[in-house]
């Protein structure tokens, strides 16, 4: 199967790099971060690789990927994953269901 290509919605991306920059000020530190961007890289290659192994939700061919209390929601194709949403999973839950809802 060919490689696909995983694509970042913007509202992905923002709530990612919100993630990035709250353990950023909360430990005065880029450790953590850096980190968990290498985390996030290799379950996003993981993702390109098998999307079929991780879990479907309810939401129109949604699928997540855990990360602890990290999750990564995701459709994808033959060509591409399309990154929907990047989420702490100790938030509002109907903050998400918004987002995921707007994404149909």
């Amino acid at each position: 199967m060919a490689k696909r290509n995983v694509i970042w919605t913007r509202t992905a991306d923002i709530q990612f790099v919100g993630v990035l920059e709250y353990w950023v000020n909360r430990n005065k530190s880029t450790i953590y971060s850096k980190k968990l961007v290498k985390l996030v890289s290799e379950r996003t290659k993981q993702i390109a690789e098998q999307p079929l192994i991780f879990k479907l939700t309810d939401f129109n061919d949604t699928r997540v990927a855990s990360l602890g209390n990290l999750s990564i929601y995701f459709k994808f194709n033959d060509q591409e994953i399309i990154i929907t949403a990047f989420w702490d999973n100790r938030q509002n839950p109907k903050k998400l269901l918004k987002i995921l809802e707007n994404k149909k």
